[in-house]
């Protein structure tokens, strides 16, 4: 029997449009391989929020595979160490994959690729990163000229339809039990709240998708407003790759409407693969040298106003409304991100990268490259970012936004007040506390932090 090929899954848990499967089934028998690798990441490890959808979606793509006649190999450990081993039970050589851009998954690829061979396809993004650049043959570093560039390379490929049956191997490896790795927090279970709000899996994702389709064309009019399900959703499942982009860019292509507002956020998720790609040290690193030098306020000082911002404390709703909506949900609206980033940065003037990790442990789509080319768009740190000295003021745009009800669903302390006052309520409201800071204090602290780092 021909020997078996092993496919490599990562953030890419899918049978359809999944180029590496197709690759892998082209060739004869297919092993599916997860592998639990914590160690290449080292302190980008999957944070507590991805861990509980990984949790489902792992068990979902096991289902999904049985009914193909294949089952779902779990290991855990070093990727190149974990391959190799699985390989050398079955007798196999060859490993599809699809390409990751991370710097910890390409160090991973070309540690695998020196005991195995590696073959690598793409089809997480519109187009593969590296492959939009300028006349000279370099990055795009801003994102609009970068959108205009990718025009040349859309629409993309129509999806690949998934395999109607996948050929098994003679001898199945031994796999992990799937509860026995722990994804699921317990005590406490802080995830109490993520079953009622979303669907991991490749159906799940097939299903949002469906539901935003019919919205679509009403994107641009909605997609600011906390209050109404004006976004897509799809983040979590393309952050796990249980749909494609080319998937979800051939269903609402057509919609109309607004619907092209949405596909240029479709292009901002591969801007930011573009970024790290070029800039791996990104999530870390200040793109701008001269904020190596801004005077962030130091973290034992910041120590008690940082938990009042995770906590949702901080005594401005729509911050408030957006931090608990995180933590309960583990997800938070699009502009609220933008809000309470602001705020961090600006408001408590404290370090970026307090925020990008607190997002990357709570947040269930959370993703390296988006994450941190977001943070650093906010804090006017990055390549393409917004100016430092540009400050959100929070109460305005929670009224400018119309967050009432927002702020009623994750703040019932304020549930009882007319719209008039919600978004900045008259103090004292029991159970409610007041400002950390001012806004106009807080906007002249971060403008004096501002100008000594100009002086």
């Amino acid at each position: 029997m021909t020997a078996p090929s092993i496919l490599w899954l990562r953030r890419d848990l899918r049978l359809a449009d999944q180029a590496a499967l197709v690759a892998a089934c082209a060739a004869g028998p297919v092993v599916p391989v997860y592998v639990l690798d914590d160690e290449t990441p080292q302190h980008r490890r999957m944070g507590g929020a991805s861990r509980w959808w990984l949790h489902h979606s792992l068990d979902r793509l096991d289902a999904a595979l049985q009914a193909k006649g294949s089952r779902l190999i779990l290991r855990r450990g070093r990727s190149e160490q974990v391959l190799a081993a699985v390989a050398h039970e079955l007798g196999a050589r060859e490993v599809h994959a699809l390409h990751h851009y991370e710097p910890w998954w390409r160090n991973a690829e070309r540690a695998v690729a020196k005991v195995l061979a590696l073959h690598l396809h793409h089809g997480n993004y519109l187009a593969p990163p590296g492959t939009v650049l300028t006349g000279s043959g370099t990055p795009y570093k801003i994102y609009t000229p970068f959108w205009r560039a990718m025009q040349q390379h859309l629409p993309p490929p129509a999806p690949l339809a998934a395999p109607d049956r996948i050929a098994a191997p003679e001898i199945w490896p031994v796999s992990d039990i799937l509860n026995d790795w722990h994804l699921l927090p317990t005590k406490p279970d802080w995830a109490r709240g993520f079953g009622p709000e979303w669907t991991p899996g490749e159906a799940g994702a097939q299903d949002r998708l469906a539901d935003f389709a019919d919205r679509a064309a009403r994107y641009a009019a909605r997609r600011n407003l906390p209050a109404i399900e004006g976004t897509s959703r799809l983040s979590p499942h393309l952050a796990f790759g249980e749909i494609s982009p080319a998937s979800v860019w051939h269903a609402v292509a057509g919609a109309g409407g607004s619907t092209g507002t949405f596909l240029g956020e479709l292009g901002w998720r591969d801007y930011a693969q573009n970024v790290i790609l070029s800039l791996p040290e990104y999530g870390a690193k200040n793109a701008k040298p001269e904020f190596d030098r801004i005077t962030w306020r130091d973290d034992a000082e910041a120590k008690a106003d940082l938990a009042a911002w995770q906590q949702g404390r901080t005594g401005y709703p729509i911050v408030d409304a957006g931090m608990r909506q995180l933590w309960t949900s583990g997800w938070m609206h699009n502009r609220v991100r933008m809000i309470v980033a602001s705020f961090l940065i600006k408001h408590l003037l404290i370090d970026w990268r307090r925020g990008e990790e607190w997002f990357w442990d709570c947040l269930l789509d959370a993703d390296y490259g988006q994450n941190a080319v977001n943070w650093q768009w906010s804090a006017g740190t990055g390549v393409d970012a917004n100016m430092f000295v540009r400050i959100m003021a929070p109460l305005s745009q929670s009224e400018k936004f119309d967050a009432a009800s927002y702020i009623r669903a994750w703040v019932p302390e304020l549930a009882h007040l007319p719209d008039a006052e919600i978004h900045d309520p008259p103090l004292p409201v029991r159970g409610y506390p007041a400002k950390l800071i001012g806004h106009a204090e807080g906007r002249a602290r971060a403008l004096a932090a501002w100008a000594d780092l100009k002086g």
